[in-house]
């Protein structure tokens, strides 16, 4: 199972990032955990500079854009 984090402050972009995530894990079937990550310490520790972020599996793999659904899809090989 991946697991998807959500790094944001809880701005509109980050809120809109997370539904993005979801639904393409949802509509796809992709087994796979998201969870948003709001706390700024838990943030400073991915060392990013803009947000939102999208982590997964511990690597950072989108920072500071909110990605389409085609994009997240590339993110996540389906």
């Amino acid at each position: 199972m991946k697991v998807i984090k959500i790094l944001g402050t809880g701005c509109s972009n980050c809120s809109l990032t997370e539904k993005m995530v979801s639904e393409v894990v949802s509509e796809n079937n992709i087994e796979a955990k998201v969870i948003k990550v709001t706390d700024i310490q838990d943030i400073v520790s991915y060392n990013v500079l803009s947000l939102p972020t999208i982590v997964i599996n511990e690597e950072v793999v989108l920072t500071g854009k909110v990605p389409n659904k085609d994009d997240i899809k590339k993110l996540l090989n389906v």
